[in-house]
């Protein structure tokens, strides 16, 4: 298991991410619904991605590959990652991550619809 450190705004898009499932899981809850929202589905997207991650950033089911658009904060010569949080849907969110700052350790640097 990798240990995992957030930038600050890859933090806060996870957070509004969470705040928006949990809220509308509360919604569907008091209207008695049982089929899931758009906003509950994706949180368990990332949410998945990122545990999968975590285990093992190579695992097939992530698509990780090199992004060059962004750079590593730690050291500008090293990869930034992009990982599949969703696939085959218009605007797919992604998951940005890199090596470091320490071994066995991975950064979130963020997590956005498909650029």
């Amino acid at each position: 298991m990798f240990t995992l450190h957030w930038m600050d705004k890859a933090a806060e898009n996870y957070a509004a991410l969470r705040a928006r499932a949990d809220d509308a899981i509360q919604t569907r809850k008091s209207k008695k619904k049982t089929k899931s929202s758009k906003d509950e589905g994706l949180f368990k997207q990332v949410y998945k991605a990122i545990e999968l991650l975590r285990a093992n950033p190579k695992h097939p089911g992530l698509h990780t590959h090199d992004y060059d658009s962004l750079t590593n904060p730690y050291n500008k010569d090293a990869k930034v990652f992009e990982a599949y949080a969703q696939n085959a849907t218009p605007g797919a969110y992604r998951v940005f991550w890199c090596y470091g700052p320490g071994k066995r350790e991975i950064t979130i640097i963020a997590i956005t619809p498909h650029p």
